[in-house]
């Protein structure tokens, strides 16, 4: 176990925990939400410092990030836990392995033996992801940290619910963030997530204020958070808060974990939906978990030719003259290197 950071001894042995916006009061013995930091004699622990329970070399288009870096590979890491309760979590086996099982599994790798690994395997960054990274926030710190100092990118994928401080701790070394923006709505928050909407959106803009390269992902699922008006206010937030250049992700769901009872979402869904956000005045809306739909693709939001043609995962074809239009000359809001 480490020493945690970002919280607060108290007089009677607990500890507030200033990591995320649950901020968990943890009396002695206790664990905070997430079920990986503990309260020992009112000394927080983290216990998934260095306890790697995944990692992988992706295309960074798998995070999704399809503007930043596009069609290099990030080394991927997590370890297992999670600060939310999502009762459709896609990787439920190690993100809820803790609170479901009681259990914490993964290997000891350093900051520097993933460093190694991400330049040996040719890595331009290295993303923390498949469960939330603001759990195993102090392991991503110190990572991040040498990490740029090799010339490596580092990216957060996560539900956006880190406390302020979290985000001004690690801003100077975090180059890029993909935000679940799971719904925009507060009761789906608060019955299927176990948060609250107003820190996520709140932590969106102050990501985007710390030069963070921000890109969003909302998991469309039907008859719960697929609602024409929703999908409507969420694009309006996001012209208006981060900017029409900010790429925004919609996924289809498929059923899992503990929401078995829904169906997959239907493609026309996704693409009603990305309509809504691209008339909205968005430049960047895609579809995924829908390989071979147009709206995989990158178009310039000026006069409409296709920059970067991609199935999947895989890019097929840029035609990008730089980070511009070939055609228009209108700027791109890409991070090419």
């Amino acid at each position: 176990m480490k020493e945690a950071l970002l919280y607060e001894k108290s007089k009677d042995n607990s500890v507030r925990c200033y990591l995320c916006n649950h901020e968990c009061t943890i009396q002695n013995g206790g664990f905070g939400i997430c079920h990986v930091r503990q309260n020992k004699d009112g000394v927080l622990y983290t216990h998934v410092y260095d306890r790697i329970v995944a990692e992988h070399v992706d295309p960074i288009e798998k995070k999704p990030l399809f503007h930043f870096l596009p069609g290099s590979k990030s080394y991927s890491v997590a370890t297992v836990g999670c600060n939310f309760k999502c009762r459709f979590c896609q990787n439920a086996n190690i993100a809820q392995m803790p609170a479901d099982q009681g259990q914490i599994a993964g290997m000891h790798l350093t900051p520097e033996q993933v460093i190694q690994t991400a330049t040996k395997t040719g890595c331009k960054s290295i993303s923390f992801t498949y469960t939330e990274p603001t759990i195993y926030f102090e392991f991503a710190l110190e990572t991040a940290n040498q990490a740029h100092e090799k010339s490596i990118k580092n990216i957060f994928v996560s539900n956006g619910y880190m406390s302020q401080d979290a985000i001004k701790t690690i801003g100077p070394w975090l180059d890029a963030a993909n935000i679940d923006l799971k719904s925009f709505n507060d009761q789906f928050y608060l019955k299927y997530c176990g948060g609250k909407l107003k820190p996520v959106l709140e932590n969106l803009v102050s990501l985007k204020e710390n030069n963070v390269f921000v890109e969003i992902t909302t998991l469309v699922v039907t008859d719960l958070n697929d609602d024409p008006n929703e999908i409507k206010q969420a694009a309006e937030f996001i012209v208006k808060e981060l900017g029409p250049e900010t790429p925004w992700h919609l996924s289809r769901f498929h059923p899992t974990y503990r929401l078995k009872d829904r169906p997959s979402t239907p493609i026309e869904t996704l693409q009603r939906s990305r309509k809504i956000g691209m008339d909205a005045g968005l430049h960047y809306v895609f579809t995924g978990n829908v390989p071979g739909d147009s709206g995989e693709s990158t178009f310039c939001h000026q006069c409409g030719k296709l920059l970067i043609d991609r199935f999947g995962f895989r890019i097929q074809s840029n035609y990008l003259d730089g980070t511009q239009c070939p055609n228009c000359q209108t700027p791109v809001n890409i991070v090419l290197n």
